[in-house]
């Protein structure tokens, strides 16, 4: 089962200057997301994973938490540190973190 032993932080102690790897797919992204936020979508994280740095924490978030789980699983049994942000998206808009959409419209979480 994924997220048995997957590492998690709260959203309230991401680091502003973090990186943080958004794993939702493109409609979700679009509507809204972490400013700084980098955009790989699950299914790409396999074949896109050199895009990744190596030498620094990487925080991965999704909209609630499971589809993050498995990313950070995956990353961290091919030698990368990465942790879950717990509650996702969802999370992180309900602590009021900085967002953006890429329509010019309020972002959401879908």
């Amino acid at each position: 089962m994924f997220g048995v032993n997957v590492p998690m932080v709260e959203v309230g102690s991401v680091p502003g200057d973090g990186y943080l790897l958004d794993v939702r797919e493109l409609d979700e992204w679009q509507a809204g997301h972490a400013l700084d936020a980098v955009h790989i979508p699950l299914h790409e994280l396999a074949q896109r994973a050199g895009e990744v740095p190596q030498d620094r924490q990487i925080y991965v978030v999704c909209r609630s938490g499971g589809r993050s789980a498995q990313a950070v699983q995956a990353l961290n049994e091919a030698g990368w540190q990465a942790t879950n942000v717990t509650g996702g998206m969802q999370a992180w808009a309900l602590a009021g973190r900085e967002m953006t959409s890429e329509h010019g419209a309020d972002p959401q979480v879908i």
